[in-house]
Order: C-alpha cells, then structure tokens, then sequence
C-alpha cells in the first residue's frame, strides 16, 4: 500500500507523538508498504528519505499555532495515496488531510493521540468546539476509522457517540544500548550531582496540567522521603522550571525537588529508581513505557492504560486519592527492590510492545476498512 501519514509537528517539545508517529510511519515501511510522512515545521522545509520511507516537512504558516500550512495543502492535491492516516486532531492539517481523503476516494484513519479522553475532550471545551467547526469541518464525521493506542482510548472515542470501527494498536518501545543509558548518566549526573548521592524519583512528561504535575509535587512534599530527590524535567509549556522550583522554595522545602527543561538533553532514565507519573489522562503514556525500557518502576494513576504494572509487579496503577500514600509505600521498599521491578518491567514490555507488531495490527486494519480499494467510507 501507498500510505500517507500527517503529524501536525514532529518537534520534541511537542511531546510523545513527535517520537512515536515516527516510530509508526518507519515500522509500516519496514512491512513493504511506501509511506510518505508529512508535518510542518517552523524552520525551511526539508525531505529525507530512508528505505521506503519519506519524511517531508513543510513550512509552518501564521497563526502557527494551528499548523496551517500551503505547501503542505499543495502536495496532498496530488494525490496517489491509498490511505491517508492524520495524528492528532483540532489543527489544521487534519482539514487537509479529510480533504485530499475525499478528493482521492480514499480512506481516512485518525489518531486522536489522547486528545479525546474525558479530562483532555473537556478541558477548553469551547476552544474545541471552534476548531471542530472552523479549523477542520466535518472532519470527524467523514473518518472511515480511528486508531487507539489503548482499549482505554478506543472506549473514549466509542463513549462520544462515534459509530466508525476503532482499531486498538499500541504504539511500541525500542531498548535502549547500554551506551545510551551510560552517556545519560554521565549527563545528568554532572547536570544533577546531588542525585549521586540520593535516589532519584523521576516525572519526565510535559509541563501541563493535565499531568497533574503541581499536585504531585504536593504529593512528593507531603508522602516522599526527605532523603530522596524529586527530578522534574519536559517540555515547559503551563509551567517552567523556574517556576516549580519557585513553587517548591515557598513552600519551605528547598532541595527537595529539582526541575529542568528536557529539550537538548538525553532521557534521564538512567539515574531513576522510580518513574512518576500522575495523568488526569493518557492514550498511551510513552515516558511510562520508555520508563520501563529503560529499567524503572512505574507509579501511575489509573487514568493511564498500564494496568499492567499491577498484575506484572513492574510497578502501581492505582486511583489518584491514593497516590501519596503509595509514594511513601513505593520508595520504602528500596532501591535493590525497585530495581527487581524495573527489571521485570523491562522484560514485559520489549516482549509486548513492538513497532512491528503495531504496524502488522495497523496493515490489517486498513486493509478491513477499503485501503486500496478505492472506497472511502462516506
């Protein structure tokens, strides 16, 4: 198959979609199909190619913050795809790509990409309802069928009244080389010399409200132990680092909880002897799987699909009311205990979540719904 793929922006600071629709798009091609990639970027445009996968970024037009963008809107009107698979949604390019689906008669998949559970379809409700409207009209309603990357999502999509077959196909995790996690360490080991000196407790994700990151810093204040350090590092986007630690200082805890701006630096995974993630929400939750591949139990809300953790051992899934509490319980046990968790964590999910395994359910699917065929779903 001929297969298109859009991602709004493939920037780090945008957070998990920008490694995992890559990751998709190079496991797809890797099956035989030829797929182009296209996204937007704020800098000149650029193509690469590898095998038989082509990456094309075009420029980001004003207002930049709706990724619209002529060059890309130009290319799709060739056409010559067999399925057109956009990620994300209220943005601009998801117009484009419902438009180019229906001038090709072709099918249209759409990953929401977490932006249809309960907590993120309410939040700037208004705001949405506005973009569903006028930014991408009609969109939703000509989809021939959605991706989830989670049972978890594709009952969010079900539970908004959607009728199109939603496939379930998690995105994959690769380990990283002993190399890697060597020169991680290294990194922030001189970035963070306290953390040489007492166990780390790790929240890397993006600095946003929906990942409840200013209550888990209350958390952590109140249940985490004196002698362990708290390490916030992401993407800034509602707040800065400045302004956790800010945050922390007023509240008379100074040095309890460090925070950094991740972009330009290496995961810091490997200095972590537990993984903390408290999300009103998640699709998927790649820092937690990442997390695992690297080695580290997991503490997540049960608002996140990795129920797993409980029933593998690898760490705690558990309601948000009993988040602090199972800090305290989770950092008791030690590091050489946490370590066993992390190892098992990492077993399970190199076994059970693999790029290719997602590409082969995704082939399937777009088979299913007409790929090829020339039939869109109406």
């Amino acid at each position: 198959m001929k297969l298109c793929h859009i991602v709004p922006s493939l920037e780090a600071r945008h957070g998990g979609p920008s490694r995992s629709v890559l990751g998709l798009a190079t496991a797809l091609a890797a099956c035989g199909n030829e797929v182009e990639l296209l996204t937007t970027d704020t800098s000149d445009p650029w193509r690469r190619v590898e095998g038989n996968l082509e990456v094309r970024a075009f420029g980001r037009d004003w207002p930049r913050s709706i990724c619209g963008s002529a060059g890309m809107r130009r290319h799709l009107r060739a056409g010559g795809f067999d399925l057109i698979h956009h990620h994300s949604i209220w943005l601009r390019t998801l117009d484009y790509a419902h438009r180019a689906a229906r001038r090709a008669s072709v099918p249209l998949v759409v990953s929401p990409r977490g932006m249809m559970d309960p907590w993120a379809w309410k939040h700037h409700n208004r705001r949405k309802s506005l973009a569903r409207n006028l930014i991408h009209p009609g969109a939703f309603e000509a989809v021939s069928g959605w991706h989830a990357t989670s049972e978890e999502e594709a009952r969010s999509i079900s539970s908004l009244g959607f009728k199109q077959p939603v496939c379930v196909a998690p995105n994959g995790v690769a380990a990283p080389t002993d190399e890697e996690l060597a020169a991680a360490e290294v990194h922030w080991r001189q970035l963070v010399p306290v953390s040489s000196e007492r166990p780390v407790a790790l929240f890397y994700s993006r600095f946003h409200q929906k990942k409840r990151l200013l209550e888990l810093v209350d958390a952590w204040l109140e249940q985490g132990p004196e002698d362990w350090l708290l390490l916030v590092v992401g993407i800034p986007e509602d707040y800065t680092p400045a302004m956790i630690e800010n945050y922390v200082l007023r509240a008379g805890k100074s040095g309890r909880v460090r925070a950094y701006d991740g972009i330009g630096h290496p995961p810091p995974y490997a200095i972590a002897s537990l993984f903390l993630l408290p999300s009103h929400g998640e699709n998927f939750g790649m820092s937690i799987a990442e997390a695992l591949a690297c080695g580290v139990p997991a503490l997540v809300t049960d608002t996140t699909p990795w129920s797993g953790l409980n029933e593998t051992g690898a760490g705690w899934c558990l309601p948000w009311k009993d988040y602090g509490p199972a800090i305290r319980r989770a950092t008791s046990e030690g590091v050489d205990a946490l370590r066993k968790r992390g190892e098992i964590g990492r077993e399970w999910v190199l076994r059970d979540y693999s790029w290719g395994k997602a590409a082969s359910i995704l082939s399937e699917f777009y088979t299913a719904i007409g790929a090829g065929s020339g039939a869109q779903k109406p």
